[in-house]
């Protein structure tokens, strides 16, 4: 699979609210390079699996929409 691409100021974004955990729940300052290889390693160890469920939700929901699609279709009476 190929790697999962975030632009830059929405990783950014993510790195803030890691902070801010590791502040509120741990009492834990991280700085910039903590923070960054915490998100770094959740991109690359959890990513894939949070990315295929969206993958797998995304079929599941364009197959129900097919099947209502096709439910559309006119006959002729023979």
């Amino acid at each position: 699979m190929n790697k999962i691409k975030i632009d830059k100021d929405k990783k950014e974004e993510m790195r803030k609210i890691i902070v801010n955990y590791f502040y509120d729940e741990r009492d834990e300052d991280l700085g910039d390079l903590a923070s960054q290889l915490i998100l770094e390693f959740f991109l690359e160890e959890l990513g894939p699996y949070i990315y295929n469920q969206g993958v797998e939700d995304a079929y599941a929901y364009t197959k129900d929409i097919t099947e209502d699609i096709l439910a559309l279709q006119i006959y002729r009476r023979d």
